[in-house]
Parts: C-alpha cells; structure tokens; sequence
C-alpha cells in the first residue's frame, strides 16, 4: 500500500486557479446565454447592432459590477460591446481611485450619453449654411 504524497504548493495553487477558472466560465456562459436570450444584440452604450457573426464582441455587463448577482429577468445586465464596456470599467476604476476631473459635478462616471450636445452641434452647423 503505497501513501499519496501530499500535493506541492505550487501544484495545488495551480489546482486552485485551474478549477476557479472553470468555474467562473461555467457561469458566464450560463448568465450569457440567457441575456443573448432576453435582449436584442445591440450595445447599450453605443447602439451599435450585432448579428451572430459577431456577436462574440458583444459583452454582458453586470450594473452592480456583482458578477454572482444574476436574476433570471435579467435586471442587473445590459448587453455593452466590448469598447464600451472595457470603458464602463475604466470609468469605475478612475471613480474609485478619485481620477474623476474630467467629469461634471454630480457624475459618477458610470451614466453615458452618447447623444448630450448633439442639438448644440445640429444648430451650429445650419447656422453656418
């Protein structure tokens, strides 16, 4: 009868890191498929539409930045691309770090519109014509 040797603590963190993994991509794709499911394929921030030839670039984004918090209405998640998304993260990052010059007073970083001014810009250039 031969003892199983106790595992090194490299092997076991790798162990760890490998099943942690496995994990969290079981879970995204569950809360991923059913938000493909719910929403239409476009971004949230952008508007830009998506079709299943690129749907890959097409992000679920948590609200409340939970990754567990996921109810089966999908309430928590919007559909952003990856450009947007990536930017929804980096405004947090800056938030929480204090990085927040850039924004008006009251802003948290997190609220997009991809539209604000776009009147101010229209009636500048009639008034050019």
């Amino acid at each position: 009868m031969s003892a199983k040797k106790p595992e090194s603590g490299g092997k076991r963190l790798d162990r760890i890191v490998t099943e942690a993994r496995r994990a969290r991509d079981e879970r995204e794709r569950g809360y991923r498929e059913r938000a493909l499911k719910l929403f239409p394929w476009v971004c949230a921030r952008c508007g830009r539409a998506f079709s299943r030839k690129n749907v890959r670039e097409l992000t679920v984004h948590h609200k409340d930045h939970d990754h567990e918090h996921n109810p089966s209405d999908g309430s928590n998640w919007e559909l952003l691309c990856l450009y947007c998304h990536d930017n929804e993260h980096q405004r947090l990052l800056q938030g929480s770090a204090g990085l927040t010059s850039g924004l008006k007073s009251g802003d948290s970083g997190t609220g997009h519109q991809p539209f604000a001014g776009l009147d101010a810009l229209l009636k500048g250039s009639r008034s050019k014509d």
